[in-house]
């Protein structure tokens, strides 16, 4: 009995980890999930203490590309298998000019766009793409100085200077009473869409404080 016990836990434990290996299947989502990050957040709250280039005074970084993210309609794949080969460090030095990073953009590679089907270089210029699709309005890059507003505000912001978006299909998000994020859906074919239930909800602080750009 001791013997036919282990031997079907080693049986159970072997099926197990041939399933965690297998992972997610890339290229199986419903939606893409555009993350535009507020830098002067990131800096505050990450950044500085880890002495990031990014947060240096003159930069100028004020929304950049945290990532492009395939996303279910409820829940989202991450670290998924392919056969395609990981990104080069050209291919994620190029996108230091919106994403801040190499190393972001390397991470974002490897959890996110793994996920999208698709080779890394295709995946980073859908990245661009969409990224480049958005205008970031120039009210809130020119502020010049830390003011508090309801996050709704930055909401607004986006859809007035975005026309063919609509306001389910863009959610702001906050950190530690810090507008973080914009977040943007976008079909597969990066048209806007409306936002799955688990990421349309917004920040609704009142009064979220917005730091201006460095």
């Amino acid at each position: 009995m001791i013997r036919l016990a282990t031997g079907l836990l080693c049986l159970l434990t072997a099926f197990a980890s041939i399933a965690r290996a297998e992972g997610e299947r890339a290229g199986d989502f419903d939606y893409y999930v555009l993350a535009l990050s507020w830098t002067p957040t990131w800096c505050a709250l990450e950044g500085d203490r880890r002495g990031s280039p990014q947060c240096d005074p003159g930069q100028g970084y004020g929304f950049t590309l945290h990532g492009l993210w395939p996303q279910n309609e409820r829940g989202w794949p991450s670290d998924c298998r392919t056969s395609e080969r990981p990104a080069t460090r050209g291919q994620t030095a190029a996108m230091v000019d919106i994403m801040g990073s190499s190393g972001l953009a390397f991470h974002e590679w490897r959890k996110h766009g793994t996920c999208s089907g698709l080779s890394a270089a295709a995946y980073f210029a859908a990245a661009r793409a969409a990224y480049g699709a958005v205008n970031r309005p120039s009210a809130i890059r020119d502020l010049g100085r830390e003011v508090t507003l309801p996050a709704r505000v930055i909401e607004e912001a986006f859809l007035e200077a975005n026309p063919q978006l609509e306001a389910d299909g863009v959610t702001i998000t906050c950190k530690a009473g810090r507008v973080q994020e914009v977040r943007i859906c976008l079909t597969r074919d990066l048209a806007p869409r409306r936002c799955g239930d688990d990421v349309v909800r917004d920040c609704s602080l009142g009064s979220a404080l917005l730091s201006p750009m460095r």
